[in-house]
């Protein structure tokens, strides 16, 4: 069973921070780049971040950069997405999603999503 399993969101206040993790199974991390993509109410789902497969480079959108930080660890299996200073619009569900080729920039192409885990910042 292919699987890619979200955590670590929840209720935060503006400036504090949260680490999500994404846990896959089923198939071999090694060899795909992981993106975290969020969605708030109404809005089209957005790349944040990406890891690379390849050369391990990292992508940020421009509204997340020196707030967001991208990791992985292919032993465990895991990706993680470190986020400090947490800001109101940053609120939205966040999906990891697997690519066999690169970092792309939107959803299609990307060939396993998770579940999608929670954010919300508020006072």
């Amino acid at each position: 069973q292919v699987q890619l399993v979200e955590s670590g969101g929840g209720l935060v206040q503006p400036g504090g921070s949260l680490r999500l993790s994404c846990v896959a199974s089923g198939f071999d991390m090694d060899r795909y780049s992981i993106g975290w993509f969020r969605q708030a109410p109404g809005k089209e789902r957005e790349r944040v971040s990406c890891i690379s497969s390849y050369d391990g480079n990292t992508y940020y959108a421009d509204s997340v950069k020196g707030r967001f930080t991208i990791s992985r660890d292919n032993a465990k299996n895991t990706a993680y997405l470190q986020i400090d200073s947490l800001k109101p619009e940053d609120t939205a569900v966040y999906y990891c999603a697997a690519h066999g080729y690169l970092c792309a920039a939107t959803p299609s192409g990307y060939d396993y999503w998770g579940q999608g885990t929670q954010v919300t910042v508020s006072s």
